[in-house]
């Protein structure tokens, strides 16, 4: 009779184990070292790792909060040297929020998939970003007009000034044609400015203290138009 208490003790015991071992908390599932990521569109996927490699992307998570990333860097020259960027990472439901002191300072991953294998994330533009993307848009819109019209009479082009720069002044200069809507033009050009000043300040850019220098006239260089200073 004692031995089959025993037993059944030892079973209640053992499938209480697994079951404390499928129901893991979330938050802690991230915790770890995570490796070869493998990109596939907007997604990632990493496969668990026991520690970061010397010669090989990765990521970890801690559980005080601390964040390592193991790159490379923007260089894919080879011979590669790999080294740590740390920082520190926040877990809201699926969405992680990463801080370190490289850039880009500020980003987020949005979790696709968590098991204890394997990560998927895909990166969530931060309010930052999706402003500074605003910008370029409207900067690529001024582009296109610039040049819609073939520059084949250079007294037919003027320049103005465009873009705030964090330090103050202008970004530089583009050309223009006055056979397009210059009042549009000139309208998206503020527009343009203002709205880099904003988000210079909101921000807090930095730049260089440099003054874009004015030029002199606009030539026309096959079919381009081309500011001579």
């Amino acid at each position: 009779m004692m031995k089959k208490i025993i037993a059944f003790l030892f079973l209640v015991s053992l499938f209480s184990c697994e079951d404390n071992e499928v129901i893991i908390d979330a938050n802690n599932l991230l915790i770890g070292t995570w490796l070869d990521p493998v990109y596939e569109g907007e997604t990632t996927t990493f496969k668990r790792g026991n520690s970061l490699p010397n010669d090989a992307y990765g990521i970890s998570f801690h559980k005080n909060g601390g964040f390592i990333e193991r790159t490379s860097g923007w260089c894919g020259t080879p011979p590669l040297t790999f080294f740590n960027i740390e920082g520190v990472f926040d877990l809201e439901n699926t969405l992680v929020s990463i801080s370190t002191e490289s850039y880009p300072a500020n980003y987020a991953w949005r979790i696709i998939t968590l098991t204890e294998q394997e990560l998927v994330v895909k990166r969530e533009l931060t309010e930052q970003e999706v402003e500074y993307r605003s910008l370029m848009d409207l900067f690529n819109e001024i582009q296109e007009l610039s040049s819609s019209v073939s520059c084949s009479d250079a007294t037919n082009w003027l320049f103005t000034a465009y873009g705030s720069k964090a330090c103050g002044g202008s970004q530089g200069y583009i050309a223009y044609s006055t056979e397009i809507d210059t009042n549009d033009f000139l309208n998206k050009i503020e527009i343009y400015t203002q709205a880099e000043k904003t988000f210079n300040v909101r921000w807090g850019i930095i730049s260089d203290c440099s003054i874009a220098s004015v030029p002199v006239s606009v030539e026309c260089e096959n079919g381009i138009p081309t500011l001579k200073y």
